[in-house]
């Protein structure tokens, strides 16, 4: 079956129009309703951490749900594997809006599914361990982290789910493994594509526009002082850091021009001349002929942050791009009753994905395990022909709720 087909066949909630909430009527309300909004009340998740130490040093966060000692699965349960934001984590409300529903168990209206969240360095409280963050064009950590969740649930399929900067990663990634992806599906949700185009506008557009992309480059300037005395250790980046950290209000152009292109990356091994240069390279848009399982993504035509859209998909009858009217960035707030004369506000794409990650999970044949052979070298799990990449569990995290991690200093939605 096409997938267009099996799109609306298994989704028909995408073939429905969207409305907007009436309050939220275009995409800066909705962005900033994302952005400010009180969601501590809905979407509850309890994560169970787990810690993983990478070759380089380098440590990224896990975050299970629902913890193995709260609730039996069995061991071939479906696993969405996310991937938040810029500066985002676990702990975002757009994350548990679809973590949530997703895990919850079947009686109670749910998937009854495992999913996991995986944490860039840095983020959502993750420690910082080695002279290295992470960047937009890096898909070796999700890499790794798939390695370390496909060895713990060798029988589970995995399901990936990306956020704006989370979702360009997937797509990367998933371009770069082709058939050797150990994700059997995935959907991304807000993806940048073009990266080069979305940084240039934001950084010399109006005055709105500028307001973005210095959020933006506010929460990576605010990770990175957080950092800064391991960050400095990495020779490149201690030139650059005394100028990016004085400066006042920089814009992510100006944050990128000093930080992001100094890092290397195993497609490039030189140094990139500059921020367009990296920006064309860590894009996903011009990448997703390359894409072997079947990818879902939607995106807003009113997005504030990301205006220009892949809408030929690269020609790849495997991905399927929806854009809907409105939604704003990662919003997509709608009203429905609550009773008599009571609505409330909900984000209209939970349902959509859920209905995606239910026909991939249950109604799309795979074959497992995917990906290509691990193997243990040492004490890290690594891939065979990958002596580079592995990863091992190191003590540390715990069980907390999501909607209580608070990070300082960040500006929470993006």
């Amino acid at each position: 079956m096409p997938l267009r087909d099996f799109v609306r066949s298994r989704c028909p909630s995408l073939s429905r129009e969207y409305r907007a909430s009436r309050l939220l009527f275009n995409g800066h309300l909705q962005t900033a309703y994302g952005v400010y909004g009180d969601f501590s009340t809905v979407d509850r998740v309890v994560y169970e951490r787990k810690l993983i130490r990478l070759v380089d040093g380098g440590t990224l966060s896990l975050d299970f749900t629902p913890p193995e000692d709260e609730r039996y699965l069995p061991d071939d349960t479906p696993i969405v594997v996310a991937f938040h934001g810029l500066t985002g984590g676990s702990n975002e409300a757009y994350v548990r809006s679809i973590i949530s529903p997703a895990t919850a168990p079947r009686h109670a209206g749910g998937l009854g599914y495992r999913a996991v969240v995986v944490n860039f360095r840095g983020c959502a409280g993750t420690p910082v361990t080695s002279e290295q963050l992470y960047h937009c064009g890096n898909t070796d950590d999700a890499r790794q982290a798939l390695m370390y969740i496909a060895r713990r649930y060798p029988k589970a399929r995995l399901i990936g789910l990306g956020f704006s900067l989370g979702a360009n990663v997937l797509v990367r990634y998933l371009a770069q493994e082709g058939e050797n992806s150990r994700l059997t599906a995935g959907c991304a949700l807000g993806c940048p594509w073009d990266l080069h185009s979305v940084s240039y506008k934001l950084s010399n557009g109006a005055w709105i526009d500028r307001m973005y992309s210095r959020t933006l480059a506010h929460n990576m300037a605010t990770l990175i002082k957080s950092h800064a005395n391991k960050l400095a250790n990495n020779p490149k980046l201690s030139e650059a850091l005394p100028y990016l950290l004085a400066l006042p209000s920089p814009t992510l152009w100006d944050f990128d021009t000093f930080y992001t292109y100094e890092h290397r990356s195993q497609d490039s091994q030189c140094p990139f001349q500059s921020p367009g240069d990296f920006y064309r390279w860590a894009s996903s848009h011009n990448v997703l002929s390359d894409v072997r399982v079947p990818l879902l993504a939607i995106n807003a035509d009113d997005d504030p942050i990301v205006r220009d859209l892949p809408v030929d998909v690269g020609g790849n009858p495997l991905v399927s791009l929806v854009v809907t009217r409105g939604g704003g960035h990662l919003g997509w707030f709608a009203s429905e009753e609550e009773g008599i004369l009571k609505r409330r506000r909900t984000r209209w794409v939970k349902k959509p994905v859920l209905e995606w990650l239910r026909a991939v999970g249950e109604d799309l044949a795979v074959e497992l395990p995917r990906g290509r052979p691990l193997c243990t070298d040492g004490e890290y799990i690594s891939e065979i022909g990958r002596p580079d990449l592995g990863c091992k569990e190191v003590e540390g995290g715990g069980k907390f709720s999501g909607e209580t991690l608070r990070i300082e200093g960040l500006v929470k939605g993006f």
